[in-house]
């Protein structure tokens, strides 16, 4: 099996830590919230295995790599100029990039900013949205009103890191086996939760024990990574979703125009974000649509063999 290698690099005034594997052409894959370059290890050493240099770096907030104390250094121009970078350190022009939940706005957006570095682009679990005429929370608050919704939680700094960090491995585990496939699904939606009163773990599960795809190792990774770390970065992502619209404007409505896949889980509660008709309206070069039976949210993780194998299918035939 190829070896896994670690480095750190500059791009865009921050230390990037990476981890790569094998040789040939770029494959640069952007992780989620709360992940880290470790969410792609079964992608690491397959694309290696298949002739391409595949490079999964810890992004903007996360892991070993810079996390910068202001909130407003996280917009979505940030992290696609953290990927530019990326490719300007390693030496590339160009690069094929995956990203998977909020890893997949990073790959959207540099797919529709830089086209002449991102040539081909694959978003896993959340698809690609054209910027809107509305503010990003104005919109939520509208449709939530006074009832919960984690990304309006997340907008308040400490709120949201008090509550994940008071137990980081029960809060990684939960969180993982809640989104996956392996979790129960009411058969009726939930009923509204007020926001005042109300936690992000509220009625997240506890599994007896973790799911197949999920070792004690690999949790113990993931919560090793956030006790260092802190859950600040990832938060700060949310809290950006204004400001991105704001610099966005001149993009409004602008559609994905490179090679594109899209990845989700058949189980993935993100489901419901876009319509398949939305997706291929907005991405007219989509070449397939991959839904994978029983898998939730983590993908890649949960599902290692069908997303390799679809992933090797779109490179192959680009």
């Amino acid at each position: 099996m190829p070896e896994i290698t670690h480095r750190t690099i500059q791009t865009n005034g921050i230390n990037m830590h990476v981890a790569e594997a094998g040789s040939g052409p770029l494959v640069v894959m952007c992780h989620g919230w709360p992940e880290s370059w470790y969410s792609w290890r079964h992608q690491l050493t397959f694309l290696a295995e298949n002739g391409f240099h595949a490079v999964a770096p810890d992004q903007r907030g996360y892991g070993q790599t810079d996390k910068p104390e202001d909130i407003d250094q996280y917009t979505q121009l940030h992290m696609v100029g953290d990927i530019v970078g990326l490719l300007d350190a390693l030496g590339e022009q160009t690069a094929v990039i995956v990203g998977h939940d909020w890893g997949a706005p990073v790959a959207w957006n540099s797919a529709l900013l830089r086209p002449d570095r991102f040539p081909a682009v694959v978003g896993m679990s959340v698809p690609y949205s054209p910027r809107g005429d509305i503010k990003p929370t104005d919109g939520l608050k509208m449709a939530f009103g006074d009832n919960f919704f984690y990304i309006l939680y997340f907008q308040e700094p400490g709120v949201a890191e008090a509550e994940l960090e008071a137990d980081v491995t029960a809060t990684i585990r939960k969180l993982y086996y809640s989104a996956s496939g392996d979790a129960p699904r009411p058969d009726t939606p939930p009923a509204p939760r007020p926001m005042a009163g109300t936690k992000f773990m509220d009625g997240m599960l506890d599994p007896a024990e973790l799911p197949a795809w999920l070792t004690e190792a690999d949790l113990d990774f993931f919560a090793g990574e956030f006790r260092r770390s802190g859950f600040r970065g990832g938060l700060n992502w949310y809290r950006n979703l204004d400001r991105t619209w704001n610099l966005m404007g001149a993009w409004r409505g602008a559609k994905i125009q490179v090679p594109a896949l899209f990845i989700t889980g058949e189980r993935d509660p993100v489901r419901g974000f876009a319509s398949e008709a939305g997706i291929r309206q907005a991405v007219p070069k989509l070449t397939d649509l991959v839904l994978v039976d029983g898998a939730g949210h983590w993908v890649q993780q949960e599902r290692p063999d069908e997303v390799n194998a679809a992933l090797l299918k779109f490179l192959k035939g680009l």
